[in-house]
This record gives C-alpha cells, structure tokens and sequence, in this order.
C-alpha cells in the first residue's frame, strides 16, 4: 500500500466521521448533548491526566457549564427560566386545491 493511499484513507475517515457527527447533532440534538455530557464526564474525573481532564471539561455542553436551571441563561430545558413564549396570531389553515390537467 502507497503513502499515497493511506493518506487517502485518513483524510476519507476524517471527514466521513465528521460528516456522521454533524448529522448526529443536527438529527438528534438532546441525544447527542446527552452523550457529549457522558463522554466529558468520564474524560474528567480524578486521577485522569491533566491533559484528558482539560480536555473532557473542554468537551462539556454549554448548559452544563452555565450551572443549568436557574443560571438565567434561558435554556428553557425546564421551563423554568425561559420567557413565556409571545402570545402569537391564530393561524389561517391551508386550502388544497386540486392540480388542473
């Protein structure tokens, strides 16, 4: 196998697996805060090395580093915190009207 073709081969892998992390994101946003919250939980424990724990805390959610309900950040994940949501205009409904051939 050519340098060539492993080179190929990483830059492909990388930005497949980048490419799938996007989806992942976008597709489930709760699901993947959930497991990034996981992954820089166990990253950042005592007696890791400092370099995975700089890294895990690095890797923490947003919410997670406000302090969560209550920090005033409007996360709304509770409902607790968030402005009530603007009273909005009744909707008109839709009207189907069939194709003319």
């Amino acid at each position: 196998m050519s340098t060539f073709a492993v080179v190929q081969a990483v830059v492909l892998m990388l930005v497949l697996l980048a490419s799938l992390v996007a989806a992942f994101r976008k597709l489930l946003p709760q699901t993947a805060k959930r497991v990034q919250a996981g992954v820089s939980a166990a990253l950042d424990r005592p007696g890791r090395a400092r370099a995975v724990r700089r890294f895990g805390g690095w890797l923490q959610p947003a919410e997670a580093k406000s302090g969560g309900c209550g920090s005033g950040d409007g996360c709304s994940s509770c409902g607790g915190c968030a402005p009530a949501p603007a009273s909005r205009e009744p909707s008109t409904p839709l009207h189907f009207r069939p194709r003319e051939r």
